[in-house]
């Protein structure tokens, strides 16, 4: 479906060290599968592909942390100034699970930590540590919220990254591409999305090569957030007016999954 055997493989510190944006522009993009050939032909030639031991495309799962309230969620749907997001991400291939807190901090940018976890269920260190950055944040009642933090959704999908090449006076930037979306609901409840395909570019306050590619067949940055839409897919009585285009648009019939 993606051809990323074509591109050259680049080493994930060396990607690491070759996108450093000290100002980065996050753009998400949620279109049919079948449009990248056409979004990836028309990238410059010296764009590589993250490559681990050999695989281009790597599997990974994520497992959100919220509270029985949905502070998390209530947070992003309203457009809080200051909310977070608490999950934690698992490398199926390279391997390794890590707690991640993302807050909005100083004008607007997102804050994002992370430290090794083991199992869905979040231990003291993990609480404490998820409590530490929260209360930096500024949010209220950090230390109470993180103790109220529960397994609320997983995700899974398969991920190419790439880094395209500094070009027209812009600096390299990266971008991901996740494929053969899957959401599931603590209760087991769960949705797949196998012909669709959420790209995030990460670029200077200038668009990127990718984010040209996908505008020239038609594609335009969507409000997007894995945690945020697939909780409103699986719960239509949440409020999510601020997902109501990509809901509308991507997650009408969509295949559901088998409960646990």
């Amino acid at each position: 479906m993606i051809a990323l055997h074509r591109l050259a493989g680049v080493r994930l510190d060396d990607l690491n060290d070759a996108a450093q944006l000290q100002t980065r522009v996050d753009r998400k993009y949620i279109l049919p599968a079948a449009d990248l050939p056409t979004a990836l032909a028309g990238l410059p030639a010296g764009t590589q592909a993250l490559d681990i031991n050999g695989q281009r495309m790597l599997r990974y799962a994520s497992q959100y942390y919220d509270t029985p309230d949905l502070a998390s969620y209530l947070g992003a749907a309203h457009g809080r100034r200051r909310r977070f997001k608490v999950r934690a991400r698992t490398y199926l291939d390279s391997g390794g699970s890590f707690l991640e807190v993302k807050t909005r901090g100083a004008r607007s940018a997102t804050v994002k930590d992370r430290v090794p976890v083991a199992g869905d269920a979040l231990d003291d260190q993990a609480v404490t540590y998820a409590a530490d950055l929260l209360g930096d944040a500024g949010i209220p009642d950090a230390v109470a919220l993180a103790g109220r933090l529960r397994p609320t959704l997983a995700t899974g999908y398969r991920r190419a990254t790439l880094l395209l090449p500094a070009d027209g006076g812009r600096d390299a930037s990266r971008a991901t591409i996740d494929v053969d979306l899957s959401w599931i609901a603590a209760d087991g409840r769960g949705l797949s999305l196998p012909g669709i395909a959420i790209v995030e570019t990460k670029s200077g306050q200038r668009a990127g090569a990718l984010d040209r590619a996908l505008w020239r067949i038609g594609h335009r940055p969507a409000s997007l957030s894995k945690y945020g839409t697939g909780m409103a897919a699986l719960n239509p009585a949440l409020p999510a007016h601020k997902w109501r285009r990509v809901l509308t648009r991507h997650f009408t019939d969509t295949p559901a999954l088998a409960a646990a």
